[in-house]
């Protein structure tokens, strides 16, 4: 019966962990080794028979036939009159072997026996788990959310392997709840305690960059090279493109027809926006792009200080920074310059007032948040419309139209 039990155990570990064949019965045969040599000091002269397909095994002692007054190493021999009892036949100087019957080492022995085989077998399994996911890291896995904690996630892989994300590598707006099916990037693997953490990442740009591969065919291929990605996840990401083949438009194969290939991508990274840019040598050109959509009238390079003076119109000043300054500070690191954004002197400019004039009238947290998107004067608070401030901004409406009415009472 415990022969039974152990092999349905050993059987159990072969089925769910997938575990070869060959380094199975090597794993077996070693732990009954380790445990013959601890009953009888060697296990030189066992062989061990394993039976995986049948389910059982056999273990039997060879031993040399010697006089019975010549008995000097009961391990290695056998006294005649025993091996006699075996088979009559058997002579002096004679090998013989006999079955070990594993019921004879003992209940101990065998739970032991049981344990060791378990820790053995589970040994084997992190190292494959370790070895499998270290050669995977900067790939898409998809696995099940199976507990959800305040600092992290637990996941699940289709083996049942578990996978961390860590609440640091989730897009803000990711929600997630047991069952659900979740996709990420391995990022890092490694051993703590003799246990694998596999740890896995929605925020890097890799993530993204994945995505790109499994949604645009031209870039598997090689087609298109992805030459950079920066991102603030769950907001906004810039991915400077190039195409090999002058035939093929890198952004309009990123974003595909009608947006088909990108709407993907920006329904898994939570509606994340994201500004494909056709990459270029030419750095004036390059900024040019980055700092798109506003249009830049001039531009200045400082190449000692790596900075770039930006010149613009008024009512381009807001797009060029962005909601919250995003879009110059993704600018700034897909392009590696120091953007300064200068309005074009002259025009309506020379009679605008700055917001700090305006204290006595809009509260300073206000005046705050309107110069976040860059409007730091009346004009260019007034070159955009009300619902525009409204959604680049944290304002409520009626704010707003305060605001603009003030700002315009000014000019009247």
């Amino acid at each position: 019966m415990e022969n039974v039990n152990l092999i349905d155990t050993f059987s159990e570990f072969k089925e769910l962990k997938n575990i070869d064949r060959p380094t199975m019965m090597s794993v077996l045969e070693d732990v009954f080794r380790s445990m013959l040599a601890k009953k009888y000091g060697s296990a030189d002269n066992f062989d061990i028979i394993v039976n995986i397909d049948k389910g059982d095994f056999e273990i039997w002692r060879n031993r040399v036939v010697v006089d019975d007054k010549e008995l000097t190493d009961p391990v290695m021999q056998i006294p005649l009159s025993k091996a006699k009892e075996i088979d009559e036949d058997y002579e002096v100087g004679e090998e013989v072997s006999d079955e070990v019957k594993f019921l004879d080492f003992g209940r101990r022995a065998i739970l032991s026996l049981r344990q060791n085989l378990t820790a053995r077998i589970l040994d084997l399994e992190k190292n494959n788990i370790y070895i499998k996911y270290k050669d995977r890291i900067g790939e898409i896995v998809t696995g099940e959310v199976y507990q959800v904690w305040k600092r992290e996630i637990l996941v699940l892989d289709d083996d049942g392997n578990e996978l961390i994300l860590p609440k640091s590598e989730q897009i803000p707006s990711d929600h997630f709840r047991k069952g659900d099916s979740i996709r990420a990037v391995v990022i890092k693997v490694e051993m703590r305690n003799n246990t694998p953490f596999i740890i896995l990442s929605r925020t890097s740009p890799v993530f993204l960059e994945r995505l790109f591969e499994l949604e645009v065919p031209e870039i598997f291929d090689g087609l298109i090279t992805i030459k950079k990605i920066v991102r603030v996840p769950g907001e906004r990401a810039k991915v400077a493109v190039e195409s090999y083949d002058e035939r093929i438009d890198p952004v309009g194969a990123c974003v595909g027809m009608k947006g088909s290939r990108i709407h993907g991508i920006v329904r898994e990274l939570r509606n994340e926006n994201i500004d494909v840019i056709n990459f270029t040598s030419n750095n004036q050109l390059f900024i040019q792009r980055a700092l798109s959509p506003a249009k830049i009238t001039s531009i200045k390079l400082v190449e000692e200080t790596k900075r770039a003076q930006i010149y613009l119109k008024p009512n381009e000043v807001s797009l060029a920074i962005g909601k919250g300054g995003l879009n110059i500070k993704l600018a700034s690191q897909l392009t590696g310059y120091e953007i300064d954004v200068y309005r074009e002197p002259g025009g309506e400019d020379e009679e605008d007032v700055n917001l700090e004039e305006f204290g006595d009238e809009i509260e300073d947290w206000i005046i705050e948040e309107l110069k976040a998107i860059g409007c730091d004067t009346a004009r260019s608070v007034l070159n955009l419309s009300i619902s525009d401030l409204v959604k680049r901004t944290d304002l409520e409406e009626e704010t707003v139209k305060e605001v603009v009415n003030i700002l315009r009472a000014e000019f009247e």
